[in-house]
């Protein structure tokens, strides 16, 4: 079936409609308050009239005043008092990162001591955490310390308003003299196991950094140095679990269990196991939020596969946008967020299209056709909003990124099989691999970072962002009005 008219096309994608209403509801949120009373009731108003109407404006209302809701009845709230000096209890979240004379790490306040009464307040807060090198902080402790936490100072406005969204009341100077105990730990995390899997290879220096960044999105060990050089390369999203890795590690896990569909009931053991393998990758990797966006829509794909029905991408990567901003609304805000959904939404409406149109009877010539294609794509889409938000554009991550990405796969791909197989014996192998494979890559992104105009430094406005975006879109929907595309059935 052909479909040549916008609103059919539309139709298609029901999860799209929702996601662009209930993402304008909380951005309104994070301009205006309005009392939740209010908001229940605008709510059952609009449910009533959607219902015996069957009213799209009304529908339309309704899920805009549902994100609206539960992006406030979801903000988060400072439970822990901001320039007050007495006791915390927090707990180290991840690895801390070393910046030579201090280390930083995110942290949770457990509980906090008011220091009129003595009384102890229990807290979900959470803060960025400063020690300096005598202090010392370790993953997954439990720390009691004395001092004040500040709000976040310097930088730009739309960072602090950034780790606002995130949970974070602001930071806290940690140091010897300030440090009464250290408690006992909790039980290590899947992404603390993870870490320590990689870290028995041996690998060091800034390969090893590399590697454990782009297995298990440990980034304690990528310096400044390493990090300004993937930013100026347009790299740098190689150095966080994204959806291009999850995606790497659907591919290997379905290509691992081929051959089980051979059996009875097959099909279905092999699809629960890839999701499970999916779902553990991320874990393992920490849960960012681009990890589990791709993660949902690999889960989409994988049991669009075992039911033979119909796998619109844009539908499936709506729906993984809308259960994630559900869970959490403030991942609106988060840069990471929308540059994972910019970039896969850019490669479904244009890239995958392109690289149709551009096949020939050359399957290798086609495999370099789409990875540069798909990297063009993916760059020119995210670069105003990486422009906007970093001050640059990487001109020369457009064409270093189809080999960055092959090269990185090998690391991806090294890294997993050594999390996942108990092979210790070959240590040695994989870490010559990995290592050599991670060392090209920073090569590479030296190499481009040194490039004379490979980057320029240049602010786009917030105004001029969005007039971009606006094009894009506008642009996409007059694509999809004029021209038809088939309908795509999977085998089971």
């Amino acid at each position: 079936m052909k479909i040549s008219r916008l609103p059919d096309r539309l139709d298609r994608m029901p999860m799209l409609k929702i996601l662009v209403f209930f993402a304008a509801g909380i951005a309104l949120a994070d301009r205006y308050e309005l009392p939740l009373w209010f908001l229940a009731g605008a709510f059952v108003v609009t449910g009533v009239l959607a219902l015996s109407l069957r009213s799209s404006a009304a529908t339309a209302a309704m899920i805009l005043t549902a994100g609206f809701a539960a992006a406030q009845f979801r903000a988060p709230r400072a439970t822990v008092p901001r320039g007050v000096h007495t006791v915390y209890e927090v707990t180290v979240e991840g690895f801390p990162a070393d910046r030579g004379r201090y280390a930083v790490a995110d942290a949770s306040v457990a509980a906090w001591r008011d220091p009129a009464d003595g009384r102890w307040h229990a807290s979900d807060a959470r803060i960025r955490l400063y020690a300096d090198s005598l202090a010392g902080l370790h993953a997954g402790e439990r720390i009691r310390c004395r001092g004040a936490v500040r709000p976040f100072r310097g930088g730009a406005e739309s960072y602090r308003r950034l780790m606002a969204r995130r949970g974070f009341a602001g930071t806290l100077w940690l140091s010897e003299r300030t440090l009464i105990e250290r408690l006992p730990g909790r039980s290590s995390a899947l992404h603390l196991h993870a870490v320590e899997r990689m870290q028995r290879i041996g690998m060091r220096d800034d390969a090893g950094a590399v590697c454990r960044a782009m297995v298990t999105g440990d980034r304690s060990g990528i310096t400044q140095e390493l990090r300004t050089v993937y930013s100026r390369s347009g790299l740098s999203h190689l150095l966080a679990v994204s959806g291009l890795h999850t995606g790497i590690v659907f591919a290997l896990v379905n290509l691992m269990l081929w051959w089980l569909p051979l059996l009875h009931r097959g099909h279905l053991v092999r699809n629960l196991l890839a999701t499970v393998c999916i779902w553990l990758f991320v874990a393992a990797a920490g849960f960012s939020p681009s990890a589990v966006r791709a993660a949902v829509m690999c889960t989409m794909l994988q049991f669009a596969l075992a039911s033979a029905s119909e796998y619109v991408a844009l539908n499936a990567l709506a729906a993984a946008g809308f259960g994630m901003l559900l869970w959490n609304p403030a991942w609106l805000g988060d840069i990471s967020f929308q540059l994972s959904f910019i970039a896969v939404a850019a490669i479904l409406a244009w890239g995958v299209p392109l690289c149709r149109l551009l096949h020939t009877r050359r399957r290798a010539l086609n495999l370099l056709t789409d990875a540069l294609v798909i990297s063009l794509v993916a760059g020119i889409a995210t670069a105003p909003l990486v422009s906007h938000t970093f001050g640059t554009v990487p001109l020369a991550g457009l064409l270093v990124n189809p080999v960055a990405i092959l090269v990185g796969s090998i690391v991806v791909l090294g890294g997993t099989v050594w999390m996942i197989l108990p092979v210790n014996w070959l240590a040695p192998a994989f870490d010559a691999v990995l290592s050599g494979t991670a060392g090209l890559l920073n090569t590479l992104a030296r190499a481009a970072a040194a490039l004379p105009g490979g980057y320029a430094e240049y602010t786009l406005g917030g105004g001029a962002t969005a007039g971009i975006y606006l094009f894009f879109l506008l642009t996409t929907l007059a694509a999809w009005s004029f021209e038809p595309k088939k309908s795509v059935h999977l085998p089971a």
